[in-house]
């Protein structure tokens, strides 16, 4: 029957066609009969140029690509190469309540006729970030991104550079530092990243930021910059808008944007010098648009944290027990006659007060001392300290060189003191 459908409506096709080439040819008839001469010099200019178009196309030369002069690859897409099947996309899912869809109220049906809940929970994705894959034991691989990024997460999921989809266990997370570590099945894992000590970054040295900017869409996607300041310290908050305190982070030119959140910021020997963490948008005074200004966690300050959130899965920073000040706030009058440092000193922490019981009590420290070294580093504001009380862990044993009193002193403390402690 259906076989006869088709014949039939080809054989009207037909009909119609037969149809339609009399009628054709009847108004040809008619349009010569009534306008031949017009017709006919149209009938020949129409062929004129037909004749020369074929001429013109015959004789031109095809245009064609050429081999690129460009020989090699730049270091740009060596690093790129190197390192970016270790950055991976991270998807956050969250619980979704289900209540009973409008279908089903437009028909009357009710909580009570339904046969099942009126509402479930379903996971969807939240949202997306970066992740870094940087170590694998055994058959497990272990990523770092940031906090933010896993943050109320029900469910993670990683999506490697091949268009793997694994399930992700969250490991750990700091919301200070806004690092968390996640752990994958090692066995479709190919690659693994490198740090690089970012105390060794100059301004001006050149970077690329690797990661899935706007999500997974773009996953892998690659800008380039340059290190716009190795140390900057900016005030940080979390999800919430409480303030976390002052952080020390990478500034650079890299386009980051929404999605490049953990991803790896390197350099062009393809190490990781820092992880992608914010992007300075506007200003807290004005809504002008700011562009060229993203922030990265050191890798130094990301290896230490990891490193602990591997084994606790939290961080316990160790802490002097003191509030404090830059030397560079306080004016040169003052640095001389209250504070008694010499002027050959440009750069230290001030002692401002001292919390009982802490190990900043033990050594003695008082108000208006002036700290200049840690182990024989040089201390030159609050950033650098807490940098070099963060790089070591409770219970360690470092060397404090102050100024007191006019007079240098160098003495040995133990960490036995937590942030935490201090907070509570």
């Amino acid at each position: 029957m259906l076989g006869l459908d088709r014949k039939t409506h080809s054989d009207d096709t037909r009909a119609d066609k037969k149809n339609s080439l009399v009628k054709v040819g009847v108004v040809a008839l008619v349009a010569g009969l009534v306008g031949g001469g017009a017709g006919a010099a149209g009938l020949t200019y129409f062929m004129n140029e037909t004749e020369t178009g074929s001429t013109l196309t015959s004789n031109s030369t095809p245009v064609k690509v050429s081999d690129t002069n460009v020989k090699g690859s730049s270091a740009a897409t060596k690093a790129f190469n190197k390192t970016s099947a270790a950055v991976v996309s991270v998807i956050n899912l969250q619980k979704q309540d289900d209540s009973i869809s409008g279908y089903d109220t437009l028909f009357g049906e009710s909580s009570s006729s339904s046969s099942s809940s009126s509402s479930s929970s379903s996971l969807e994705t939240a949202s997306e970030g970066s992740g870094v894959i940087y170590k694998t034991s055994g058959k497990y691989a272990y990523i770092v991104t940031n906090n933010h990024v896993v943050e109320d997460s029900n469910a993670l999921q990683v999506l490697l550079s091949d268009g793997t989809k694994l399930t992700a266990k969250l490991i750990g997370t700091d919301d200070i530092s806004d690092l968390a570590v996640l752990r994958v099945k090692a066995d479709k894992v190919t690659d693994v990243a490198e740090f690089a000590n970012s105390n060794e970054l100059k301004t001006g040295e050149t970077v690329l930021a690797i990661g899935s900017p706007m999500g997974t869409e773009y996953a892998t996607s690659v800008t380039q910059g340059i290190i716009s300041a190795t140390k900057r310290e900016v005030e940080s908050t979390d999800e919430d808008g409480n303030e976390l305190g002052t952080a020390t982070v990478i500034q650079t030119d890299a386009a980051i944007n929404s999605g490049n959140s953990g991803g790896a910021l390197i350099n062009l020997a393809g190490q990781v010098v820092g992880i992608n963490s914010m992007k300075l948008s506007s200003t807290s005074t004005s809504e002008a648009t700011v562009e060229g200004m993203g922030f990265a966690i050191p890798s130094n300050t990301v290896v230490t944290i990891i490193n602990q959130l591997e084994t606790k899965g939290k961080v316990e920073r160790p802490a002097l027990g003191i509030k404090m000040l830059d030397l560079s706030e306080v004016s040169v009058s003052d640095q001389s006659s209250i504070l008694d440092v010499p002027s050959s000193v440009t750069g230290g922490v001030v002692v401002m007060s001292v919390v009982k019981n802490t190990p900043a009590a033990k050594l003695g420290l008082e108000k208006y001392d002036v700290i200049t070294k840690i182990d024989g580093k040089t201390i030159t504001d609050t950033g650098d300290l807490r940098d070099a009380l963060y790089a070591h862990k409770l219970g360690d044993t470092i060397k404090v060189t102050r100024y007191h009193n006019g007079k240098v002193q160098t003495s040995e403390v133990k960490l036995t003191t937590k942030t935490s402690d201090l907070n509570s």
